[in-house]
């Protein structure tokens, strides 16, 4: 399993590709997602949130934490109210190294 330094920096590269199956492929098919005040459950459910993500710019600022629960720091930015935010998303994977849980929040 990829170190949580790697691992941080392979998400936000997938976050903002082009081929957004790179960005999925990081997933675990019964992934939970924390964002903005709602809840993602399932890849299909995760797939329609991600469609409704404006594009946006992410400058990685640090990572803390384990391969299986990790904290990445990031400023956000682009064409949204409040741009830029710092953002903080917590991640737990599974043994495979597959993202199960994600909260994102200021």
């Amino acid at each position: 399993m990829q170190d949580v330094q790697e691992f941080a920096e392979d998400y936000f590269a997938a976050a903002i590709d082009p081929d957004r199956e790179r960005y999925f492929a990081l997933f675990d098919d019964d992934i939970v997602v924390h964002d903005d005040g709602r809840s993602h459950r399932g890849l299909t459910a995760v797939r329609r949130w991600r469609t409704e993500v404006p594009p946006v710019r992410y400058n990685f600022r640090e990572v803390s934490g384990t391969a299986t629960a990790c904290k990445a720091v990031a400023e956000v930015s682009g064409n949204f109210a409040g741009s830029p935010v710092t953002l903080r998303f917590n991640f737990e994977r599974d043994a495979q190294g597959r993202i199960t849980l994600l909260d994102i929040a200021p």
